[in-house]
């Protein structure tokens, strides 16, 4: 056999890859036809999932570190049968095959791949038929370049070979006169051969296939064949002999083709042609370089001819691109001219009119040839040829000039418009561009301005308040007064013209106490665009005090410009009427919380008489009767009869001292308002047989005498209007605190009511509970609708000193 180097792997790795596409599709597209008997079928469906046992050793069967899963040629061959065969398999690895068969006698694992029938292994196993050969080859150095046969070698050449091994064995016994240099692997073998301590060694393909993409070995070759081949089979467990027919079975359902497409992928080792040598692509390379070199000078030659050729083609196109843009641009002007709404005269130095535009002929009556050649004085009479040369000059030297005049028009009527000149050098010549604007329209709206301001002056002076404007030019400027009617004289003694000369006049004008106040609602309505409403006293220019209700309403424009119209009223009279009934509604509240307290006082007196006077009476006399009875009832049955009937009398009157009493102030009143609440609520409840639930902070309040009876009073009309009127079914009370605020709720599931309407009645009780809490700064807040029940709550502010006793 012939010598193959071992250098380029090029070939090697397609030819690995495209053998393991093969397989897949093998697997994937060409299943085998394998039966398995009901018995089998059954036997696997007890035992499954099989456990497969594997010594690791490339290129059969090895363990990824990162994704721990086995792979190789017998996991291959053992996923393909698992497949067909529809049953899991576990793997487990063992260090050697005595840790394999010492697994198996123990029955952990069911089968193992990739072992050799030894009369040793037949002792443990059942075998399958082989389904891979793996021969041993002959390695030399590749630059020998001849075949050697083995029964041919000279006795003094050294063969290195793994030992011990199947293969050391068959040498020994087939050959007995070659000297071997036993190692203890394959890629000892090959270093001892690289190191020129042997001649050749022995390696099986298998191992060949792995060593070969090592650059170590580059320059070794096979060179001859040892004839010995090592023959893997599937291993079952003696006591397993189902497992064994349906291994057997599958084997021999498998197609060839597939048992090649695994040798070539994990056994065959790459043989190289002549592409694979370092030479050849050398050569190749060179060829390719120079023939890229070639080709990219000839690509650069068009590309940079191409280029020129480009850039000439693009200068030309933007060269007609600009005329045509120029042109359209010329036909544009002049066609704009010609359609402008202003009308334009070009005319020479001596007043002569060269072009007109249709605009122009139109406001003066006449057709193209009859204007042009016309001396503008014959449209402005008063422009004589002096004027015109002085305006000449001056247009040449301030390029501008604008004024307004009037125009003799063709049928005798004068036409007002605002002419602007402006000089204009075309070529050679010299001209004055004349621009015409119609101020008919203009006029006639300045006109009706003027009518319109003097109407507005004319309202303004006569309506009973000072109108003004307040304008802000842009958001973030000041504000500052445009308008000031007239009527400030008379208001405020002041003229307008003093008072629109400050920023904002009006805030000189303030009382120092309501200043704070103006400052702050016109910052506001400043700052957000908003209507402004203000209400305080102005000082007049004698020193006299006015009260001033100011509303202005806001517009802002499109150009960011807002203004505030608004009139300052006077509204002192009716001010004062305000100021002086409210200090009346005041003095009345005050003589009724005095009153209140007065009668409250005397409840709390007439309780304590009736209760002491009245009940020490009223004991004496009981005890009085007692001992009567005691003396004389013995005498006397009727007289028994007739004690018995006082004594339930006196315990009667008794009774009726107690609710007179607890009627004028309740006692309970002095264990503080949490309690007397909870025994309002318990009253309520037994009177009414309405359940009443009370929720009262845990500790005791501390609260003012008028305060407490205030609110006592407040929920005993609440819980009579909810008896009389509610038609409820539970009522709550809730009493808690909260910012030092003392709160009251008074919650009944009744009909309800429509609150609006029920404010406007005169309903006395809820008046009575409002003035009740007005007299110490309470607040009443009702919420109801018909059907939904009724939510009175009462708000007490606390004093300092008022609260939760700790």
């Amino acid at each position: 056999m012939a010598p193959f180097p071992l250098e380029g792997a090029f070939p090697r790795r397609w030819r690995a890859w495209l053998a393991g596409l093969a397989l897949w599709l093998g697997v994937a597209h060409c299943a085998f036809a394998l039966s398995v008997t009901a018995e089998e079928r059954a036997w696997l469906d007890l035992h499954g999932p099989l456990r497969v046992g594997v010594v690791l050793q490339a290129p059969f069967a090895q363990l990824d570190p990162r994704t721990h899963r086995y792979y190789g040629a017998d996991v291959d061959l053992m996923n393909l049968l698992a497949s067909e065969l529809k049953v899991s398999l576990q793997w487990q690895s063992y260090p050697d095959l005595a840790a394999l068969t010492a697994a198996s006698a123990a029955g952990r694992i069911d089968l193992a791949p990739g072992l050799l029938q030894t009369p040793a292994t037949l002792r443990h196993w059942l075998f399958s038929d082989p389904y891979l050969r793996i021969p041993s080859k002959l390695v030399g150095r590749a630059e020998h370049g001849t075949s050697v046969e083995l029964d041919q070698l000279p006795l003094e050449q050294r063969i290195a070979v793994r030992s011990p091994s199947p293969v050391a064995s068959f040498l020994a016994a087939n050959y007995p006169v070659l000297q071997r240099e036993p190692v203890a692997s394959e890629r000892a073998a090959l270093q001892q051969l690289l190191a020129d301590k042997v001649d050749y060694a022995v390696v099986d393909e298998a191992q060949l296939n792995l060593l070969m993409h090592e650059p170590e070995f580059a320059r070794l070759a096979v060179v001859g064949e040892t004839g010995y081949t090592r023959l893997l089979r599937i291993a079952t467990r003696q006591d397993e002999p189902v497992l064994a027919h349906v291994i057997d079975n599958g084997l021999l359902a498998l197609p060839g083709r597939q048992l090649n497409q695994l040798y070539e992928r994990w056994v065959l080792p790459a043989y190289p042609s002549l592409t694979d040598t370092l030479t050849f692509w050398r050569r190749l390379a060179l060829f390719l370089c120079l023939l890229t070199l070639a080709a990219a000078a000839a690509w650069w030659w068009n590309v940079r001819h191409r280029h020129f050729v480009e850039q000439r083609l693009a200068q030309v196109r933007q060269e007609l691109e600009q005329r045509e843009a120029v042109e359209a641009a010329l036909r544009l002007t002049q066609f704009s001219v010609d359609l402008s709404t202003v009308g334009i005269l070009w005319v020479n130095w001596d007043s002569r009119v060269r072009y007109a535009n249709q605009a122009a002929m139109g406001m003066l009556g006449y057709s193209a040839d009859q204007l042009v050649g016309q001396l503008l004085s014959r449209f402005e009479p008063s422009l004589d040829m002096d004027r015109w040369l002085a305006l000449w000059a001056r247009v040449r030297i301030e390029s501008l000039a604008s004024f307004e005049t009037a125009c003799l028009r063709r049928d005798g009527s004068w036409l007002p418009v605002d002419a602007s000149l402006s000089f204009m050098r075309f070529r050679d010549n010299e001209y004055l561009v004349v621009f015409l604007t119609d101020v008919t329209e203009k006029r006639h709206a300045r006109a009706a301005l003027e009518e319109s301001e003097a109407r507005l002056q004319g309202i303004a002076a006569n309506v009973p308040g000072l109108v003004f404007r307040l304008e802000r030019a842009a958001p973030g400027q000041a504000a500052r007064l445009a308008f000031l009617s007239e009527a400030s004289q008379a208001l405020l003694g002041y003229e307008a013209v003093d008072l629109m000369a400050e920023a904002d006049g009006l805030q000189l004008l303030v009382h120092p106490d309501d200043r704070a106040g103006y400052l702050a609602s016109r910052a506001a309505a400043v700052a957000g665009d908003a209507d402004w409403q203000w209400q305080g006293r102005i000082r007049t220019r004698d020193g006299g005090l006015r009260w001033g209700d100011l509303k202005a309403k806001a517009r802002r424009f499109d150009d960011g410009r807002t203004v505030w119209d608004g009139i300052l009223w006077d509204i002192t009279v009716n001010k004062e009427t305000e100021l002086s009934l409210a200090e009346s509604r005041a003095m009345l509240r005050d003589l009724s919380a005095h009153l209140e307290s007065v009668r409250e006082e005397e409840k709390a007196h007439i309780a304590r008489e009736v209760h002491d006077e009245l009940g020490q009476v009223l004991t004496v006399l009981k005890l009085e009767t007692s001992m009567c009875e005691l003396s004389y009832a013995r005498l006397d049955s009727g007289l028994t009869e007739r004690l018995q009937s006082m004594k339930k009398l006196i315990a009667q009157t008794f009774a009726i001292v107690r609710d007179v009493a607890t009627a004028l102030r309740p006692p309970i009143l002095d264990a503080g308002i949490g309690s007397a609440i909870e025994w309002q609520g318990r009253r309520f409840e037994s009177r009414t047989q309405i359940p009443c639930l009370v929720q009262v902070p845990e500790r005791p309040i501390r609260l003012s005498d008028a305060k407490a009876i205030g609110l006592f009073r407040v929920l005993q009309e609440a819980l009579t209007n909810v008896m009389r009127h509610a038609e409820a079914q539970t009522v709550e009370l809730r009493l808690s605190l909260a910012e030092d605020q003392l709160r009251l709720e008074i919650v009944d599931d009744g009909k309800g009511f429509e609150v609006e309407p029920q404010r406007r009645r005169s309903s006395y009780g809820l008046i009575g509970i409002r003035e009740r809490l007005l007299m110490v700064g309470g607040r009443l807040d009702i919420q109801s609708a018909p059907g939904e029940g009724c939510i009175l709550a009462v708000t007490v502010p606390l004093d300092e000193g008022e609260g939760e006793i700790a």
